[in-house]
Formats: structure tokens, sequence, C-alpha cells
């Protein structure tokens, strides 16, 4: 058996084929993981648990099934899906994660992020997003009423859109030396993080070590996940599980 980590999926309701593709996922190669780990972003928006859209009850279930079946599945927060929360884990059976999580990964120590923590060049962005990780901004967009949260969230999402085609690949991209120095605090030689949607698995030299960083497909261009078992790690192809 092996564990599956996945990211950057951007669920929404109008991908009519790759909401077809999760649940045959879901369904098929998930229900025979030992794990599976959602590292952000599984939907494109989420505008508070409160406002569940009908084309997510499929996926709701589907993940409950799957805790059902004795498979556990851990949520963590993206950029796009940060107001996640309590309803919706219960609802599906998930656990949801903080932002920055040590797991045992077959005998290896391995710190999992969804990976915006660590594109520390893109100031502007880090700025906007503590912004709006404020517990005070979170509780004032819940209590808007639903018209008011839905202008608020596209208007966001055209400030995103014009910011990112302003910046360089590189500034978006993360931040080397930060990388090192979350694997130094953490002590860790193993990082699984998703968000840039540039999947690799680089090697790095830490302090004289070798330290590997597995970066998660997104599902927009390729769906694919990391394979995870006693061996080792792999990306794969959805389509060649």
């Amino acid at each position: 058996m092996a564990t599956l980590f996945i990211a950057d999926l951007h669920l929404s309701e109008d991908q009519t084929a790759l909401n077809r593709q999760f649940l045959a996922f879901l369904q098929g190669p998930a229900s025979q993981a030992e794990a599976l780990y959602i590292l952000g972003d599984l939907f494109e928006a989420w505008l508070g648990d409160d406002l569940i859209p009908d084309f997510c009850q499929p996926f709701i279930q589907a993940l409950h099934n799957l805790h059902q079946q004795g498979v556990p599945v851990y949520l963590q927060h993206g950029n796009r899906d940060f107001l996640l929360g309590e309803t919706f884990c219960t609802l599906s059976g998930t656990q949801l994660l903080d932002d920055a999580v040590l797991i045992d990964l077959y005998g290896i120590p391995t710190l999992l992020m969804h990976g915006d923590l660590l594109c520390t060049d893109d100031i502007d962005y880090q700025n906007m997003r503590a912004q709006l990780r404020n517990p005070a901004w979170i509780a004032d967009f819940l209590a808007k009423p639903p018209a008011e949260r839905i202008a608020m969230a596209r208007a966001l999402r055209e400030h995103s859109k014009l910011a990112s085609s302003q910046k360089s690949e590189q500034i978006m991209d993360v931040n080397p030396q930060t990388v090192r120095q979350t694997l130094r605090e953490h002590e860790l030689l193993q990082l699984i993080h998703g968000h840039t949607h540039r999947p690799a698995q680089h090697r790095l030299d830490l302090d004289g070590k070798t330290a590997w960083r597995h970066v998660l497909p997104d599902w927009q261009s390729q769906p694919g996940l990391l394979y995870c078992d006693t061996r080792g790690c792999q990306l794969r192809e959805l389509a060649s599980l």
C-alpha cells in the first residue's frame, strides 16, 4: 500500500471533466491507499462552510466513503480555499491540518506544506496572505451576506490575476534559502508541497546532507500525484495509476 499526496486541483463548477476525474480517483486509486493527503487548493474558491456549492456534494460523499472504508484523508488549506472549516471536515470525514505539519513517512520525518509560505520573494503576496488569514478579517468576511462574499472573492481573484501577470516566474516560485531555512528549523531532510504548479523532485545539499523537496503537480495542467511507499516517492500521472 502507498500514501498519496495531491494538491492544486482548483475544482470548480465549470470544470466538469476534471470533477469527474477527481471522483474516479477517489473511488479508484485513493480507495486502495494507506492514506491520502490533500495539500491545499482542492477548490478554486471557498466562501465559507455555510455556502457549500451543490457541485461539491459528490466530492463530500466520496471523501466520506473513503473515511468509512478506513482510508484517512488529511486536508491542508491552500491560498484559494483557506476558509474550509470544521463543518466541511465533519461532512467529508477529512482531518484538517496546520499550515506546516510533520509526519513520519515510512520512517522518514517529512514536512508537509501548501507551499505559498516558501515564496518569500513575493512580498506583495505575503502581505495579502497575512491580511486574509487574520482572524478578524475572516470573521468579518464570513459575517457578510452571500452576495457580498461572492463579489469580494471575484474582486480578489481579478486582483490576483493582474498581479501575477506582472510578476516574474522567479518571484512566484519558492525562495531556495527559505526552503533550506525551513528544513533546518524543523531538523528535516524531506519536504512535500504544492502551490507553485511546477512538479519536480529536487535533490538538495543541506549542510553536507542530502535533502529532498517534492513539488506536487496541479491538476489543471497534468493531473498527477506523489506516490510514496517503503521504496521511496515518485511523481506519477493520474492516467498511469
